[in-house]
């Protein structure tokens, strides 16, 4: 076998292999998922997670997730942990403790320690016959054929199945809770999905110049009036309401139909069906609308008045996409 065939072979194997893993998590489920679960929704405290080794990247990935989707959680490594790190654990915290076999020598440190000081345990093991899990309160099953290692050595398949074990859990806590997008917002302020969720035109519109004329403007004006302010547009008001919008396309247009245009006011040219948004419009959905209707500028405004413009480039700043 070439070695391009044999890298093929090996990962088709492995993903193979990991997804049957996976597969077989649903059958080992247990009541004692269900109270580990509700125990957790119902602490006052929070959820300590805690492991050795590959558990225990495992685990700091998983305490992401739960601080991420609303259950409080902090990382608390095992071998740390007899080491002065136990003070982590206050009286009304769980503790999740993660170990495919739940029989390293830390970890049978470790647990006497936590039912020292009365916190619940929920062990995620390979073993539920190991020394952790005939401590534990709850047991949930993360046993795994083989690794996907040839060896059967390297944590890969059960590591896996710790993560995705890991995930259930903490998407069981999101619907008991009730995460809403807004409360996903909260907690991801500075993210790319955060400012999706809470990131709205009156956010953009006022770092913005706000381009103005009138119908009856001279074109002269309107030109100097939309290069001052580089936005690209203005809005065109009678009365002071949005009675068009001019482009850098209308003007390009403009140019190519007459060749002298002097006379020429903004209401000769303008666009009267200007496409406009709310000041409390998600950027996001602005983006989808201006993507929509292939145009890179809209009129933003507030109780009916015109307030600003958005160009597309301000949205793409933000990182939303």
């Amino acid at each position: 076998m070439n070695k391009e065939n044999l890298i093929l072979s090996t990962a088709k194997t492995v993903i193979e292999q990991e997804y049957k893993a996976i597969q077989n998590l649903s059958n080992l489920l247990t009541p004692d998922f269900e109270k580990a679960v509700q125990g957790i929704y119902e602490s006052s405290g929070r959820l300590i997670v805690t492991g050795v080794g590959k558990s225990a990247h495992i685990a700091q990935k998983m305490v992401a997730t739960f601080n991420s989707t609303g259950t409080p959680a902090i990382f608390m490594h095992a071998a740390d942990a007899i080491h002065g790190d136990l003070g982590i654990i206050l009286k009304d915290d769980m503790v999740l403790v993660i170990s495919k076999s739940g029989n390293t020598p830390e970890i049978k440190v470790l647990v006497p320690l936590i039912r020292l000081r009365e916190n619940k345990i929920i062990a995620l093991t390979g073993n539920i016959d190991s020394y952790l899990a005939q401590q534990a309160d709850f047991v949930i099953d993360v046993t795994v054929d083989r690794e996907a290692c040839p060896n059967n050595l390297a944590p890969t398949t059960s590591t896996t199945a710790q993560l995705v074990m890991g995930d259930a859990i903490a998407v069981s806590l999101l619907e008991l809770r009730g995460f809403s997008t807004n409360d996903f917002a909260k907690v991801h302020p500075g993210g790319a999905l955060g400012k999706m969720l809470y990131l709205t035109a009156a956010d953009i519109y006022t770092h913005n110049e706000k381009p103005q004329v009138k119908t009856d403007t001279p074109m002269a004006e309107v030109i100097v009036e939309m290069t001052s302010k580089r936005l690209g547009a203005t809005a065109v008001l009678e009365d002071h309401k949005i009675a068009g919008m001019i482009t850098d396309g209308d003007l390009r247009r403009m140019i190519q139909r007459e060749q002298n245009y002097t006379h020429l006011k903004a209401g000769d040219i303008m666009n009267k069906h200007p496409k406009t948004i709310s000041h409390d419009t998600l950027l996001v959905d602005a983006l989808h609308m201006m993507r929509g209707n292939n145009i890179t500028q809209v009129l933003v405004t507030q109780n009916d008045q015109y307030v600003g413009v958005i160009h597309i480039h301000d949205i793409l700043k933000e990182g939303i996409i």
